[in-house]
């Protein structure tokens, strides 16, 4: 279905991108989902097929969710980014705030992936 919403999770730990992928599998079944361990994955991912949605760890081996979130933003303004991560450091939150990036703690849990749900389909609404 290519004209079905694409969610992009982006995070270095497999057991929440499967979770995460599970959850959105229940919650939206039509939407297409892919995986990216690390910001140059993503941004690969990107260039060849830009997702509508993207969940981004920020602690990931490389770049860090941040700031591989701030260089696709340059490039596709209008992609909707939630960045799930355990580093709830003031910091952060308002880096993702200042982004325009909204901010989800983890662990992943179907709350939180709702919360994700609810920034992304926001603009849609």
């Amino acid at each position: 279905m290519p004209n079905s919403p694409l969610l992009l999770i982006v995070d270095d730990s497999r057991t929440s991108r499967l979770l995460i992928r599970a959850i959105i599998t229940s919650l939206r079944p039509q939407w297409r989902v892919l995986e990216a361990s690390n910001g140059a994955e993503a941004l690969q991912h990107m260039d060849v097929d830009p997702a509508d949605y993207i969940s981004m760890d920020v602690n990931m081996p490389g770049a860090s969710g941040l700031e591989i979130a701030a260089q696709i933003r340059l490039q596709h303004p209008a992609t909707r980014i939630v960045l799930c991560t355990a580093n709830i450091q003031e910091s952060v939150r308002h880096s993702a705030a200042h982004a325009g990036l909204a901010f989800v703690p983890k662990p992943v849990t179907e709350r939180s992936v709702r919360e994700s749900l609810a920034f992304w389909e926001e603009s849609h609404a």
